[in-house]
């Protein structure tokens, strides 16, 4: 997985191998949500992988962080 550079919420969509394009992103906002205090990365929604990545993300404050933070709070509507 690749960890450099500043990532747009594109990019993590990209990386957690799901649809990337606006279109995509506004449906999985749309018919996605997180519960008050759900942590992001323990969301039933997500597969294995895609919850540890999005916890690493968080827990190493990677370059991901920002993406991850965005995410989270778009989730929260």
């Amino acid at each position: 997985m690749e960890t450099t550079g500043h990532h747009t919420l594109s990019d993590l969509f990209a990386q957690l191998g799901l649809a990337s394009e606006d279109a995509a992103i506004h449906e999985f906002l749309i018919t996605h949500y997180l519960h008050r205090h759900e942590k992001l990365s323990a969301a039933s929604f997500w597969t294995e992988g895609q919850k540890e990545f999005l916890a690493n993300a968080i827990e190493e404050d990677s370059d991901w962080c920002v993406a991850v933070d965005e995410l989270d709070s778009l989730l929260r509507h």
